[in-house]
């Protein structure tokens, strides 16, 4: 098994999976507001550097301008950002499959790729999309995963991944402005 430099490695099983998450769909099932929850983030807006300072249960992260908009490559471009949210949410949930189901998985990578013509965002050409044109996620998995187990884990993975359907399925995104008293 692999584990991220610096973390214990201990291997959740399915039982553990199931009594942890087996109170909450009982509980959500006979009371479906009880599921709802509201996530936020936010940041500080940094007008002399044209960054965004973000508040994450971690250390800040500053978003910045990627160097293709004019940036120096000295922040974190929200593109990238939104594509670690990507393999960090698709991660998660193919590993909570796999557990689920006792698919061996003994470690393995994530990896997103997404294509941006910064044309579109600068203004350089009207025709052009503003944001991702296509992403594409990426599993390399190690341990004894059958063909047909391979192909749950992606049809699982991909269902359940809150991230990978927030971008596939379109939803309302609301921008409003106001003033800070």
């Amino acid at each position: 098994m692999t584990a991220v430099p610096g973390t214990r490695l201990r291997i959740m099983t399915a039982d553990e999976l199931k009594q942890k998450q087996g109170p909450l769909k009982a509980r959500y099932r006979e009371e479906p507001q009880a599921a709802f929850h509201t996530l936020s983030a936010e940041g500080q807006l940094d007008i002399g550097r044209i960054a965004c300072v973000v508040a994450t249960s971690g250390p800040r992260v500053e978003a910045g301008l990627h160097p293709a908009a004019g940036g120096d490559g000295g922040f974190a471009c929200s593109g990238d950002m939104l594509l670690q949210a990507l393999v960090g949410c698709a991660g998660v949930t193919l590993l909570a499959v796999a557990t689920a189901l006792a698919i061996p998985i003994e470690g393995g990578r994530v990896i997103a790729e997404g294509d941006l013509d910064f044309r579109g965002t600068l203004g350089v050409a009207r025709e052009v999309p503003i944001g991702f044109m296509a992403i594409r996620l990426r599993f390399e998995l190690v341990g004894d995963v059958t063909d047909d187990q391979r192909g749950s884990l992606l049809k699982l993975t991909e269902r359940y991944c809150v991230v990978a359907q927030s971008l596939k399925c379109p939803i309302a995104v609301a921008i409003t402005a106001g003033a800070c008293g």
